[in-house]
């Protein structure tokens, strides 16, 4: 796919999705490097807008430089994010209560502690996200160690041989203690996506390092 025809996908794509205003947002392509900039007005939407653009073939790399301005009614004080950030977090998530720290500082929040799996870092962070008044999310939540695990190798590999969407040969797993390298080949974005959860999703890898390239 061309550079202009890549603009045009991922334009169209921007502006299909209800979630975003893309009115406000430029998109630039330089042989299939994507470069996203201008604004919008929730943290949510910006990483949506990621999340969007990552999913299209052809994209091979991303730079995102969307700024967050809030609109003029909508800022909120640190101290009241905080409060809503620990509320939703404790509505929304299996997460026990004090497990995660939440710090506000100009609207930007970082999340701090430990969680048990990977799945609860990732519903943390999507809880915070969504609040008003946040323009973006630093989170360092880490996973406990778990001593109960065994053959991470083997348990990955399996994993991504089951699923359909992946070409698992392709794909090479190395373990070193409890840090998962995924090195190799996969031909859209997605692939990389579920190569990712299939080794979180092993109890005990406290670290996923990917470094698949797009064929």
């Amino acid at each position: 796919m061309s550079d202009l025809n890549l603009r045009k996908t991922i334009l169209e794509e921007l502006e299909f999705q209800p979630e975003i205003n893309a009115a406000n947002i430029g998109v630039s392509v330089d042989n299939g490097v994507v470069t996203l900039c201008g604004h919008v007005n929730s943290y949510a939407q910006k990483v949506t807008a990621e999340r969007v653009v990552k999913s299209i073939k052809g994209v091979r790399a991303l730079a995102e430089e969307i700024e967050v301005k809030l609109n003029a009614n909508s800022g909120t004080e640190d101290d009241t994010i905080a409060r809503r950030a620990l509320k939703i977090i404790h509505w929304s998530s299996d997460v026990p209560e004090g497990d995660v720290k939440v710090i506000v500082q100009h609207g930007r929040v970082t999340l701090e502690g430990e969680v048990d799996w990977q799945y609860q870092k990732e519903t943390v962070e999507r809880c915070v996200r969504k609040l008003s008044g946040v323009i973006g999310v630093d989170n360092r939540l880490i996973l406990r160690p778990r001593l109960d695990v065994f053959d991470i190798q083997q348990r990955i590999e399996a994993a991504l041989k089951r699923n359909a969407e992946v070409e698992a040969q392709d794909i090479r797993v190395n373990v070193e203690g409890d840090v998962v390298k995924l090195e190799g080949r996969v031909h859209l974005w997605r692939e990389r996506q579920i190569a990712e959860r299939a080794a979180w999703s092993v109890p005990g890898v406290s670290r996923v390092e990917d470094h698949l390239l797009l064929a």
